[in-house]
């Protein structure tokens, strides 16, 4: 059988491993497909590719399509989600010198607990140049951006602070230099800048957004369309390369492959941190067990809730000064439940009745009926306690 290419673009992050681990282990082959995995260095070249036509779908960041189709950046064919590929898998990591200063304080760095992870960064916010905390976040349209500011939120920290842009792989550098004085980052990144001695750990994103989605995957509207045999194909072999990540005994050989100097050129001890929920906080060996710190698959982590996008535009298009509701309607419609469901039936997906929840609602996983019977939603809850409603999303 004669299988068919597919250029797929990646940055180089533990959450590049559904397509690493489809292509590896040969479920991209049993779809017919053979995966040419293009290593990117940015998000922008990762949005530029796609939209240029350089490769034929992108891992992405979630909030990256949303933006595009608000208008928030080059003029390209549209962007669809056509599923998540991960959630979590993110951490807050501080420069050594606010690290010094919030151990002076008594705080222990247990990475779960975001008020107290607030109260001692402020209190050590002296260590840093007066109304000045640069936090880095790998794109303006991102995850890990969305959890610094709502964590941040309503504080005095949130007057302080001051976003900028540092591609995953430099987040070390640039705590290092000075550049930044803080980051959020996914794996393995945080643990590098760990293992450098630049900088530590200090909350996981999953203490803030119990369900953060981090990774979409990312197809132009056009290939969608076009080519609607390659999109099942190919959403199906990713979608059983997350629910093999998910099995209790694959990270150690996830890790393993992700390691390789073709994807992450990192130890896999490294690697493994963040897959495992084994965080090294400090460089003196500090660990903390974060069980569930990433997830590909449980939960129904795959499925590309419309609610998700119309609660991450709310930020986007209060920061541009966009009509909301007109925001909401672009954005929820870039996230396809519809392909979700056309292409991942047949695989046997777990599909909830419907498209949209309220965000937040769920402390703990908690089984709802689903398209046939029942399936487990996994913990959403916001640390700060607020629920979404995308039918009040516009107020």
């Amino acid at each position: 059988m004669t299988l068919v290419p597919l250029r797929l673009g990646y940055v180089p992050l533990t959450d590049a491993a559904p397509l690493i681990v489809a292509q590896e282990l040969g479920f991209a082959a049993e779809e017919g497909l053979v995966f040419d995995l293009i290593r990117l260095q940015s998000w922008a070249q990762s949005r530029d590719m796609l939209g240029m036509g350089g490769i034929d779908a992108a891992h992405m960041l979630v909030p990256l399509p949303i933006a595009q189709r608000l208008g928030l950046g080059p003029a390209y064919p549209d962007f669809d989600l056509v599923m998540v590929l991960s959630a979590g898998g993110q951490a807050i990591v501080v420069s050594a010198a606010l690290a010094v200063a919030m151990r002076a304080q008594g705080h222990g760095f247990g990475f779960d607990d975001p008020l107290a992870a607030r109260s001692a960064l402020s209190g050590a916010i002296g260590a840093v140049p007066p109304g000045r905390l640069r936090v880095g976040v790998p794109f303006p349209f991102s995850t890990q951006a969305e959890l610094v500011l709502r964590w941040l939120d309503g504080t005095d920290l949130a007057d302080q602070v001051s976003i900028h842009t540092v591609p995953p792989p430099l987040m070390a550098d640039a705590l290092a230099s000075g550049e930044v004085d803080a980051f959020c980052v996914g794996e393995p990144w945080a643990s590098y800048a760990v293992e450098r001695g630049a900088g530590t750990l200090l909350l996981a994103g999953r203490a803030i957004w119990a369900a953060p989605p981090e990774k979409g995957l990312v197809l132009t509207r056009d290939f969608a369309g076009t080519r609607p045999d390659d999109t099942g194909r190919l959403m199906r072999a990713v979608w059983r390369a997350c629910r093999w990540l998910d099995g209790p005994d694959n990270r150690g050989t996830a890790a393993e492959i992700l390691s390789r100097p073709e994807y992450l050129n990192l130890p896999p001890e490294l690697t493994e941190r963040g897959l495992l929920g084994r965080l090294h906080v400090s460089a003196s060996g500090e660990v903390r067990h974060y069980p569930g710190f990433i997830r590909f698959h449980d939960g129904a982590a795959n499925f590309p809730w419309r609610s998700l996008a119309a609660l991450l535009a709310r930020r986007i298009a209060r920061q541009h000064g966009l009509d909301l509701p007109w925001a909401t309607e672009r954005a929820m419609d870039c996230f396809r439940t519809d392909l979700y469901r056309q292409h991942l039936r047949s695989a046997g997906a777990d599909l909830p009745g419907a498209s949209a929840r309220i965000e937040g609602s769920l402390a703990q996983a908690t089984v709802v009926s689903a398209e046939k019977g029942q399936m487990i939603l996994g913990a959403d809850a916001f640390f700060d306690g607020e629920t979404f409603d995308p039918a009040f999303a516009a107020r």
